[in-house]
């Protein structure tokens, strides 16, 4: 008798585990995996002499928002003077580097009035199609005050952006785009020439005061 029960009773405990592990596999067939995309975020950042006052805190917002990228991601930081440059490119977990390269190549310089944020942009736009020929989701950062100073030929053209940002959507159709630290004058430009092209989603502005819920905002978009 007591045999009977103990069989009836292993029967029945088998029984549980086989229903508990057909319950435990069908809901993990059902669970999907994040697809995780690695970014790269190229940086244009303005060094000219009229933005000097307000580097220091624009290099504080690039490290922080390196900071909370994927050690997956790829950076690239363009330098805005009187012309532009690539001064760095690599892990945004590499904060020495960064810092180094930023103390080096954007030190002040009288000369340095102008903005060439024209070519800044064509460089990230550059790169930004070529990343995405990488398997990167590319992103561009706007650090600065977006005033056009200095030679014309270098300057933004508000007229063309649109089209050359529409250019880089087509073959990098998750591309984000945003611009902090400019005067709410430019930064309504922006919101004007661009969200036609990208979307309230993937545009994002903001002066000093808004920065860090922006930075959040962005973040958030690439799914970081």
């Amino acid at each position: 008798m007591k045999l009977n029960k103990r069989i009836i009773t292993i029967g029945i405990l088998i029984l549980a585990m086989s229903i508990i592990g057909k319950l435990v596999w069908s809901a993990a067939r059902k669970i999907k995996v994040d697809d995780f995309h690695p970014e790269a975020v190229m940086f244009v950042v303005d060094s000219s002499a009229s933005n000097q006052k307000n580097l220091p805190e624009q290099k504080k917002i690039l490290r922080q928002i390196c900071n909370l990228l994927d050690p997956e991601d790829k950076i690239k930081i363009f330098n805005v003077s009187e012309d532009a440059y690539l001064i760095y490119e690599g892990s945004p977990m590499n904060g020495s580097e960064i810092t180094k390269a930023m103390n080096a190549f954007t030190q002040y310089n009288a000369k340095d009035y102008g903005t060439a944020y024209g070519i800044g942009m064509r460089k990230a736009f550059k790169y930004a199609l070529s990343m995405k020929q990488a398997g990167y989701n590319p992103a561009i950062v706007v650090i600065g005050d977006l005033a056009n100073e200095g030679d014309v030929t270098k300057q933004l053209n508000w007229s063309t952006l649109p089209k050359n940002v529409a250019h880089v959507k087509t073959y990098a159709p998750e591309l984000t785009m945003m611009f902090l630290d400019a005067h709410p004058s430019k930064l309504d430009l922006v919101k004007d020439k661009l969200t036609p092209v990208l979307g309230e989603t993937k545009l994002i502005v903001a002066t000093k005061e808004s920065t860090d819920k922006a930075i959040r905002t962005f973040i958030n978009v690439l799914g970081r």
